[in-house]
C-alpha cells in the first residue's frame, strides 16, 4: 500500500462510522450491491495477487460479510480457480444484498465439515465482520480453531472473524489471517495488539464510497503518520537563536542518572535550543562530567525547582525519568503545573501520585501530557481496567485527567480530553529496552519547547522514536543509539513539510 498522504486517508472509522459511510454512498446513488460487488472483487483480487492458483475454500457467514464472500467465490471461480463455498446458516435466511450476492453464485453451497480443509486450501474468511457482538462458539469456533491449527493461508474479509473492529477484542476466538482486506478506511481494531497479530498484511480497498464521506462523518481517530504533524516541525530560520527554539528543563533524581541524560540528549537532538538538568547537589559532578551541551543546575527540593521556573524562558518541563517518587518529585510536578508551562510527566512523576491521582488531575492547568506504560496507567486509573479496548480506556483517562495521555505499547494510543485520538504502530520490538522510554520523553519535551501542543508533540515523537529503531535495522539496539539516529528519521519526514 502506498504511503498515506492526507489526514482523511489516515482516519480510523468505528463500525458505526463505517455504516454511515456506506449509507452516505447509497444516499448518493451507489447501490449497496455495487459496494458489495466491489468489496468481493477486491478480496478475490488480493487472493490472486498474493497466491498461486490453488484450491480455495470460502467460509461465509450469515450477514453482509458472507455476501462479500459469495462475490469473491464467484470472481475466483470465473478466473479458473477451484472454489468450494461453505455457508454457516442457510441461503434462505440471508437478507438484502447478501441474499442478492448468494443468488449470483451458481456453485454448490456446502455445510461445514472438517474434511473441507483436507486439501490444505487457501481460505477466504468471510464469516463475521467488524461489528460482531457476541463470542464465537459452536461449529464456527471449531472451524476457526482448525484453520488456525493447520496454519492455512487466510485472506480475511474486513477483519479476521472474531476480532472486534472497534476495540480489537477477541470475542471467544479469532482467525489468524495472512492478509486482511478492509474497505474505504481502516478501523481501530486493525491496529490494536490482537489486530496486529491476526490481520497479517492489511489492505484497504476503494469500493466506490466517496471521499467526502469522511468529512461528513468527522472522525475522531487517526493512524499516526507524518502527514498529520510534519508541517508543524520547526524549519531552519536565519534569525533563530537558542531561546527561539525553546528551553527544556528536566528534573533528575538521586539514582538512575542516565535516564535524565538520555532524555536531555533526545530533547537537544529534537531541536530544543537549551536543555537544563535540575539535579541534587550530590549528583552534580556526574552530570557535569557527562554531555557538555547539557546545562546543569542544583534543585534539591521542590521549592528550588519552583524557583527555577521563575525564568519564563523555561517553557517546557519534563519530570519523571529517574526522578524518584518522593515528595521532591511530587512538589516539583505541582509547581510545574501551577506555572502553566508545557509539561510532560513520565514514569516516576506518574507513580508519585498513585495514592492520590485526583490531586494530580485537579492540578492540571496548562498543556500537559502523561506518558505511562500499562503498569503506571493502572496506578492512577485503577478503575479503567475493565473498559473494553485500549482506545476507549485512554480516551476516558484523558477526559478525566484534563491532560493528553500517551499509553505506550506496540499499539501506542494518544488521546486528548476532547476525544481526538491517534494510534501509533510505527515501531519495532527492539524498543523494548531500558532507557527507550526516557528517550521518547525527551523527544516530546524537545517538541514542546518548540511550541507544539502535547497532542502533536506526542504523535510526532512516537512516530520518530519508532522510525529511529526501524532505521537501526539490525539486532542490538540500545537506548543510547536512538538520539544519534534522529537526524535521519527527521530527514525521512522532510518531504511532508
Amino acid at each position: 500500500m502506498r504511503d498515506l498522504v492526507s489526514r482523511d486517508e489516515l482516519a480510523l472509522l468505528s463500525c458505526a462510522e463505517m455504516a454511515k459511510a456506506d449509507a452516505f454512498a447509497i444516499a448518493g446513488g451507489v447501490p449497496g450491491r455495487v459496494l458489495m460487488e466491489a468489496a468481493g472483487a477486491a478480496v478475490a483480487a488480493a487472493a490472486m495477487e498474493r497466491h498461486a492458483r490453488r484450491p480455495v475454500v470460502v467460509l461465509c457467514g450469515p450477514g453482509k460479510n458472507g455476501g462479500d464472500g459469495f462475490v469473491a467465490a464467484r470472481r475466483l471461480r470465473k478466473a479458473g480457480w477451484p472454489v468450494r463455498l461453505v455457508l454457516f446458516g442457510s441461503v434462505g435466511s440471508l437478507k438484502g444484498d447478501a441474499a442478492w450476492a448468494a443468488g449470483t453464485w451458481t456453485g454448490a453451497v456446502e455445510q461445514w465439515s472438517s474434511s473441507t480443509l483436507d486439501d490444505a486450501p487457501l481460505v477466504i474468511d468471510a464469516i463475521f465482520g467488524a461489528g460482531l457482538s457476541r463470542p464465537v462458539d459452536g461449529e464456527i469456533a471449531a472451524a476457526i480453531a482448525l484453520v488456525n491449527a493447520r496454519k492455512l493461508p487466510v485472506v480475511a474479509v474486513d477483519v479476521p472473524s472474531g476480532l472486534h473492529g472497534d476495540t480489537g477484542e477477541i470475542l471467544g476466538c479469532a482467525v489468524e489471517a495472512e492478509t486482511t482486506v478492509s474497505f474505504f478506511r481502516a478501523k481501530p481494531g486493525h491496529y490494536a495488539v490482537e489486530g496486529l497479530r491476526r490481520c497479517g498484511s492489511l489492505l484497504i480497498a476503494d469500493i466506490g464510497i466517496p471521499g467526502q464521506a469522511v468529512t461528513e462523518i468527522a472522525p475522531r481517530a487517526w493512524l499516526n503518520a507524518p502527514a498529520l504533524w510534519a508541517h508543524l516541525l520547526q524549519r531552519a530560520n536565519i534569525a533563530d537563536h537558542k531561546y527561539a527554539r525553546g528551553h527544556l528543563t528536566i528534573l533528575a533524581g538521586p539514582h538512575a542518572t542516565g535516564a535524565a541524560r538520555l532524555a536531555a540528549l533526545a530533547g537537544r537532538r529534537m531541536g530544543a535550543g537549551l536543555v537544563t538538568i535540575a539535579a541534587f547537589r550530590s549528583t552534580l559532578p556526574a552530570f557535569q562530567a557527562a554531555e557538555p551541551g547539557n546545562l546543569i543546575v542544583e534543585a534539591d527540593d521542590g521549592a528550588m525547582f519552583a524557583h527555577l521556573l521563575g525564568d519564563g524562558r523555561r517553557n517546557a518541563i519534563l519530570i519523571g525519568p529517574g526522578s524518584g517518587t518522593g515528595d521532591r518529585t511530587k512538589d516539583s510536578v505541582l509547581a510545574a503545573l501551577d506555572a502553566k508551562r508545557s509539561v510532560v510527566l513520565d514514569a516516576d512523576a506518574i507513580t508519585a501520585f498513585a495514592a492520590d491521582p485526583d490531586l494530580l488531575f485537579r492540578s492540571v492547568r496548562g498543556p500537559t501530557l502523561l506518558t505511562p506504560h500499562e503498569g503506571e496507567f493502572r496506578r492512577i486509573f485503577p478503575d479503567l481496567g475493565g473498559v473494553t479496548g485500549k482506545l476507549e480506556r485512554v480516551r476516558q483517562a484523558a477526559a478525566r485527567s484534563g491532560a493528553t495521555i500517551l499509553l505506550k505499547g506496540p499499539d501506542t494510543v494518544i488521546a486528548e480530553p476532547d476525544g481526538r485520538a491517534i494510534i501509533n504502530v510505527h515501531a519495532s520490538p527492539a524498543l523494548a529496552t531500558a532507557g527507550s522510554g526516557d528517550v521518547l520523553a525527551g523527544l516530546i519535551g524537545g517538541l514542546l519547547a518548540q511550541s507544539l501542543t502535547p497532542f502533536a508533540a506526542a504523535s510526532a515523537a512516537a512516530w520518530l522514536h519508532g522510525e529511529c529503531a526501524l532505521q537501526f535495522g539490525a539486532p542490538g539496539l540500545i537506548a543510547e543509539d536512538l538520539p544519534a539516529l534522529l537526524p535521519r528519521a527527521l530527514q525521512s519526514v522532510s518531504s511532508f513539510n
